[in-house]
């Protein structure tokens, strides 16, 4: 089901609720928040609403609403938690993140297209955040700088379970990553057990580092 392009972000989140990809309280509220419309380039302004991805360079999308909610609901994000967003490109689901960890929380976005990173920013700094900060991936997959993370969400495929990334989890952390169009949750019980759920269905694009 596509929304209207006409729409608003209450009927967006509404259309959300109702097919059951947003079901927790805290989630809803970030996407009522954070207006996707703020994220999204100015000639796709008209479809800021539909529940569908929409190009926001050559070879990125800020990816559909559908997607980000099944996404994070999976992540369950809480107050106060330190979270890694890979592949951040127009920094909405940062800055979502970042509105449910609340100011005693952080968030670290980043991001390999140094033209995403400043596109990312530029629409986060329209919510004033103080608690997020969008940077120019490395070579190596991750932030080491900020590791242990208590969750880490990848927005891109990648082609298998990301050892370099789960070594930033915390034992008893959370990561949601895409592996080719499969969704998986991740729980490190220790420090070299794992154990996980893969939602099938979705489309990405791959990640590249």
């Amino acid at each position: 089901m596509i929304v209207s392009p006409h729409g608003n972000i209450k009927e967006l989140v509404d259309h959300l609720i109702n097919i059951g990809a947003l079901r927790t309280l805290n989630i809803i509220d970030a996407f009522l928040a954070v207006d996707r419309s703020h994220f999204v380039l100015s000639h796709h302004q008209e479809h800021a609403y539909a529940d569908n991805p929409l190009p926001i360079s050559e070879k990125a999308t800020i990816s559909q609403p559908y997607t980000v909610a099944c996404m994070l609901e999976r992540l369950q994000p809480q107050v106060g938690e330190k979270i890694l967003d890979v592949g951040s490109g127009s920094g909405r689901t940062a800055a979502l993140l970042a509105q449910i960890v609340g100011p005693k929380g952080k968030v670290y976005g980043v991001e390999l297209d140094p033209e995403l990173v400043e596109f990312g920013s530029a629409n986060i700094r329209k919510y004033k955040f103080k608690n997020v900060k969008i940077m120019k991936a490395s070579k190596k997959l991750g932030y080491l700088g900020g590791a242990p993370f208590d969750k880490i969400l990848v927005s891109a495929s990648a082609h298998h379970l990301p050892d370099e990334l789960l070594v930033q989890l915390k034992v008893g952390g959370i990561m949601v990553v895409p592996v080719m169009n499969s969704i998986y949750r991740i729980k490190k019980v220790s420090g070299d057990e794992i154990t996980f759920d893969k939602f099938d269905g979705f489309v990405f694009v791959p990640l590249v580092h």
